[in-house]
């Protein structure tokens, strides 16, 4: 009978108010782990803190769940301050932990640790004092505890090697993307529902101060032909207060069965933010054959590669002749984000994390 590689999955993030993509990795790498033969070896134990209820969709985890006895932020601060409780407590013996945000869990077994960004060491000012804090914290754990950090771009790999994590810990591994085109009719839908107008900008993701969302309604009222921008996101903190004389429609969360018809009915994607560890959205909307624009010397450059239009993210000006240029450049852009986003799959983020679980293994 094969011998199952048993691994301490955390999942805490789901519950947060605000899971983000941090969630959207975690809850996808865990789908495609349960979900294809090739990882019949592995077996996936979800941890988490004490909850009364499973998350609401679409964050709840595909495995079951052992529950610690404390959550987030509790969790959180336990785990870097007393070293405990380890995951083991909930979950029994296991071959290997794998946090899978950049809080490194407690445990006696080897530690995978997957780093998204490390945004904060570039502009601290970005995030709230108390997060500063904890980062800097957790990364401090993980430069001692860490077996392995897998880092979703290379922009992040280098990052952490700056941040005196050894090289041979890190791995890149790239996200992926689901491919499934929105059918017309549900784009439809999604117009009507949301009162989307005929053509519109997109932004997705958390509103929060490093997205730029103020310097991305400043190059919109700069158009000659202004259109509105759509804010798809969840709210996040910090003061996002937008000065422009634009039209900035914000829809807050939308689910997860509503947002591809949006990507596929906007004119333009537009993502020029001052820092991400990799940009999810990015490869979301070219998946959907939308025209992207994107932040240049960023994480986002080298996720969309030559098929979006690259602009300076502290100039307005240059974000709205990035605009116009994928509009007027739609159909070229299209087809190459389309192909883009087809050499990137789930099923490949999970077979290079599963690869790091067997090596680990005892």
């Amino acid at each position: 009978m094969m011998e199952r590689v048993r691994v301490a999955y955390t999942m805490e993030q789901c519950w947060h108010a605000v899971p983000g993509g941090t969630a959207v990795a975690a809850l996808r790498v865990a789908e495609a782990l349960e979900a294809i033969d090739a990882f019949a070896d592995i077996r996936l134990i979800g941890v988490a803190g004490r909850h009364r209820h499973l998350p609401p969709e679409p964050w709840t985890p595909p495995m079951p769940i052992a529950h610690l006895p404390l959550r987030a932020p509790w969790l959180y601060q336990t785990w870097l301050r007393l070293d405990a409780p380890r995951v083991e407590r909930a979950t029994g013996p296991v071959d290997v932990a794998h946090a899978t945000g950049l809080i490194p869990c407690s445990t006696s077994a080897p530690l995978v640790v997957t780093l998204h960004d490390l945004a904060f060491l570039h502009d601290p000012s970005h995030f709230t004092r108390i997060g500063v804090h904890v980062f800097q914290a957790s990364l401090a754990k993980i430069r001692r505890c860490a077996d392995v950090v897998l880092c979703s771009s290379q922009a992040t790999l280098d990052d952490c090697a700056a941040a005196g994590i050894d090289a041979d810990r890190l791995r890149l591994v790239p996200l992926g993307v689901e491919v499934e085109r929105a059918e017309p009719a549900d784009v439809v839908r999604v117009r009507h529902e949301y009162g989307l107008p005929p053509r519109y900008l997109l932004f997705v993701g958390t509103v929060e101060p490093r997205k730029n969302l103020a310097g991305l309604a400043e190059a919109v009222a700069m158009l000659e032909e202004p259109l509105p921008l759509v804010v798809a996101g969840a709210a996040g903190w910090g003061d996002v207060a937008i000065d422009a004389d634009a039209d900035v429609r914000f829809l807050g969360f939308v689910p997860k069965d509503d947002l591809n018809p949006m990507y596929a009915g906007a004119d333009v994607f537009c993502y020029p933010s001052r820092r991400e560890g990799y940009g999810l959205p990015v490869l979301e909307a070219m998946a959907q054959g939308v025209p992207v624009v994107t932040s240049a010397g960023t994480a986002t450059e080298e996720t969309a590669g030559s098929a979006a239009v690259l602009v300076d993210p502290r100039d307005p000006a240059d974000i709205a002749r990035g605009i116009t240029d994928a509009i007027r450049r739609r159909a070229e852009l299209s087809a190459k984000g389309r192909a883009r986003a087809h050499r990137r799959s789930w099923a490949e983020t999970a077979e290079l994390t599963a690869a790091v679980y067997r090596e680990l293994a005892p």
